[in-house]
Formats: C-alpha cells, sequence, structure tokens
C-alpha cells in the first residue's frame, strides 16, 4: 500500500495545480537548455510567487510534499518545502518559529539535507497553522 497524506479543505482543482508544476517542471522548455526555447523566468521564483497568491497551490505543495516523504522520497520533498517555506513566511520567520536558526533550515530542505523527525515536524506544523491546514495520514491500494 502506498501511503498518501490529506491535507484538510484541499480540492481537486489543487491536485490539478500540482499536476501542471509538476509537469511544467519536467518540461524542458521551462529550463532553457539550449533547445531553441529560452526560459523567461526561474521556475522556483514562479512557485514562490504562486504560492504568495494562490493558497489552493500552496495547500497542494504541502499535501505532495508530505506524500513524497511517505514514499520514498525525500530529496524531492525537502525542494518542495522549501519552494513553500520561501513563498509563505521565509526562513527568517520559520526560524523564529520553530527555534532553529535560519541557515540550518536552510540546509535542512536542501538536497543533502538530513532533518531529523522533530525538525521536520517542527516545520510541517508551522508550515500547516500557516495554511491554516491539519495534517492527517491514510493508506491507499498502490496502482
Amino acid at each position: 500500500m502506498a501511503a498518501r497524506s490529506v491535507v484538510n479543505n484541499s480540492t481537486s482543482s489543487a491536485k490539478a495545480l500540482w499536476t501542471e508544476y509538476k509537469a511544467r517542471k519536467g518540461d524542458s522548455r521551462w529550463k532553457g537548455n539550449g533547445n531553441g526555447v529560452a526560459a523567461t523566468r526561474d521556475s522556483k521564483l514562479t512557485v514562490v510567487e504562486r504560492v504568495k497568491c494562490d493558497p489552493a497551490f500552496a495547500k497542494a505543495l504541502l499535501d505532495e510534499a508530505v506524500t513524497l516523504f511517505l514514499n520514498g522520497e525525500p530529496e524531492t520533498a525537502r525542494l518542495v518545502l522549501r519552494d513553500l517555506v520561501n513563498g509563505t513566511m521565509g526562513f527568517e520567520r520559520l526560524a523564529t518559529l520553530t527555534g532553529k536558526p535560519a541557515k540550518s533550515l536552510h540546509r535542512m530542505l536542501s538536497t543533502s539535507g538530513n532533518p531529523g523527525m522533530d525538525n521536520l515536524s517542527m516545520v510541517l506544523r508551522a508550515l500547516g497553522k500557516r495554511l491554516r491546514v491539519r495534517l492527517s495520514g491514510r493508506t491507499v491500494k498502490a496502482a
């Protein structure tokens, strides 16, 4: 069975937004990799701006980050959480809420980060409060 997080009050449209985000992130046209189509802006900047103006998208990112952790993809989950922190409260505010230095939080949420469960729990709790959601988990049969 695969694990799946459930963010209360998230809508199916938020899932569609997340699917669109993943598709674009993997699309070489958005990366400007020399295939003749130049990137017009940094994808991280786009995500951060979208999180700031679209609460449903922010909730979908939180849901996906938790799901990625539960399904064994912690590197990607940390990067999604990093974008989410940048778009919602910033690392300085997160540092205040968690009692951890901002620099340590940056390292925790990097590709090579290795946050302990206590630290990860604090980050998820702070993001949940900021987005006004409650996280819960359930199992679903894998396809």
